[in-house]
C-alpha cells in the first residue's frame, strides 16, 4: 500500500490566502449587489509595460520559424536574461556575481519553497514573525518544523524572530542558533526595512554560527531610502552565507507571466560542498525554469524603455500606499510601513482580532484585507493592506474606512 507524506496532516487548516477567498466567495454570493475592492492579496494590477509586450510578440515570431524557434530553456536560464541581471542588478550596484551564480526559474514563491531541497531535514529553521507564511509552510511540508501547536499558533521547531512595534517591526538576532534563517525585506507582510549596517549584522551573525541566510528581496524595486540595501550581496561576506531569492513580479508586473531568479554565490559552502552545484543538480532535474517567451520578456524590464516604464508602475502603486497610509492616519489607526514596500500595516482598532476586523471591513465596508495572524503569531491585533489596487479604488476603500 502506498504512503502519504504525513507532514501534510500537520498543516493547520488550509493556505491563508485559500481562507480569504473562500470568505469573500461566500460574501458575494449572499451579497451580490455589493461592489467589493481588494486591498488583500498582493497581486498587481498595472499591465505588462509596452517594452515587455513589445519583446514578448516579437518572440512569439521567432517561435513561428523554424530558423528563430526555441525549445526547452538552459537549465540555468537563457545567457542573455542572466547577463542583463547580473549587470543591472548586481555589477550596477558595485557587486561581482557570475552568470552561473544566477538561475532563472518560474517566480520566487517556487524557488522560495522548493530551495530546502538542498537542505537536511535536520535543520532548524529561523522566521521573521509575521512574515510570508510560504517559509514555515514548505518547511513544515518538508518535515523540518515539528509539531503544530493549534493553541500557540506556532510550530514546536521552529525558532520564531518577533517583528513588533518595539523594534519597528525587524527581527533581532535569535537567542537559540538556527542553521537556515529567513529574511525577507523590504518584508511582507509590515513594510518594514533595515539599514544596511543592520544587515551586515545578521551577514556577520550566520557566518559566525555557520548558519545560512534564505534572503527575500522581492521588493527591492519599492526601496527608497538611501541607508536600506537592494540586495545582501552589498554586505561584506555575505557570499559565504547567502542565498539571494528575486522576482519580476512585483517590480514589472510578472504574477500572470511567472519569472524570477535566485543567486547562489560559489562561496557558499556547506562541509566543502557548494549549495551552488546542489542546486544546479537540481534545477536541472527538477525542471521549474521560464519559457523562451518570458525570459525574453524579462529581457526588455532591463532595456532603456523598460525600466522607464516599470518604474512608472513601481509609483503609481507607491502613490496608492500613500493614500492608504495618510488615509489611515487622519481615520486615527495607527500604522507602518508604505514607505519601501507596496504594503500597509495596521493595528487593528478597539482590541478586535485580525479576523473580526477582516469580518468587520468585509461586511461594513465591503473591503478586503489579509488578517496579520495569517503571517505568524506576532501578526494577531495587525492587518495588512496593499497598494496593488487601482488608484480610483484605493481612493474609494479609504474613504469607506474613514466612515466606519
Amino acid at each position: 500500500m502506498y504512503k502519504i507524506n504525513e507532514n501534510y496532516l500537520k498543516l493547520p487548516g488550509s493556505y491563508l490566502f485559500s481562507n480569504i477567498g473562500k470568505k469573500v466567495a461566500a460574501y458575494k454570493e449572499a451579497n451580490p449587489d455589493k461592489d467589493v475592492i481588494s486591498l488583500g492579496i498582493g497581486d498587481v494590477t498595472q499591465p505588462l509595460c509596452p517594452a515587455v509586450i513589445d519583446a514578448m510578440h516579437k518572440a512569439v515570431d521567432e517561435m513561428a520559424n523554424a530558423e528563430t524557434f526555441h525549445g526547452y530553456a538552459p537549465d540555468l536560464g537563457y545567457e542573455f536574461l542572466r547577463s542583463a541581471i547580473r549587470d543591472n542588478d548586481y555589477k550596477a550596484r558595485g557587486v561581482d556575481i557570475a552568470l552561473d551564480e544566477i538561475f532563472v526559474s518560474d517566480g520566487a514563491k517556487s524557488d522560495s519553497g522548493n530551495i530546502g531541497d538542498i537542505f537536511s531535514v535536520d535543520n532548524k529553521i529561523a522566521v521573521c514573525d509575521p512574515v510570508y507564511p510560504v517559509y514555515v509552510d514548505t518547511n513544515a511540508m518538508a518535515g523540518r518544523t515539528g509539531e503544530y501547536i493549534a493553541e500557540q499558533e506556532r510550530w514546536s521547531n521552529v525558532i520564531y524572530m518577533p517583528c513588533t512595534k518595539a523594534t519597528n517591526f525587524a527581527p533581532e538576532l535569535p537567542k537559540e542558533t538556527p542553521d537556515i534563517i529567513y529574511l525577507c525585506f523590504p518584508n511582507n507582510p509590515t513594510g518594514s526595512t533595515i539599514t544596511k549596517s543592520q544587515l551586515q549584522e545578521w551577514v556577520d551573525y550566520a557566518n559566525k554560527v555557520g548558519a545560512v541566510i534564505i534572503y527575500d528581496a522581492a521588493y527591492e524595486a519599492y526601496i527608497s531610502e538611501d541607508d536600506v540595501p537592494h540586495t545582501i550581496y552589498e554586505c561584506d561576506g555575505a557570499k559565504t552565507c547567502a542565498i539571494e531569492l528575486r522576482s519580476f513580479s512585483k517590480n514589472a508586473g510578472f504574477t500572470g507571466t511567472r519569472l524570477g531568479f535566485t543567486v547562489i554565490p560559489k562561496e557558499l559552502k556547506s562541509n566543502g560542498v557548494m549549495l551552488n552545484s546542489l542546486w544546479a543538480r537540481r534545477h536541472g532535474t527538477k525542471f521549474n525554469g521560464a519559457p523562451y517567451i518570458i525570459q525574453r520578456a524579462g529581457e526588455a524590464v532591463y532595456s532603456e524603455a523598460g525600466k522607464a516604464q516599470t518604474k512608472e508602475q513601481v509609483a503609481y502603486y507607491m502613490n496608492n500606499a500613500k493614500v492608504i497610509m495618510d488615509g489611515l492616519k487622519n481615520a486615527g489607526f495607527s500604522v507602518s510601513g508604505g514607505v519601501n514596500a507596496p504594503y500597509v500595516w495596521l493595528e487593528t482598532p478597539d482590541g478586535m482580532s485580525s479576523w473580526e476586523f477582516f469580518d468587520h471591513l468585509l461586511t461594513n465596508a465591503n473591503i478586503v484585507g489579509t488578517p496579520g495572524s495569517g503571517f505568524g503569531p506576532s501578526g494577531e491585533g495587525y492587518f495588512r493592506l496593499t497598494a496593488f489596487g487601482t488608484y480610483e479604488n484605493t481612493l474609494k476603500a479609504i474613504e469607506r474606512i474613514k466612515s466606519l
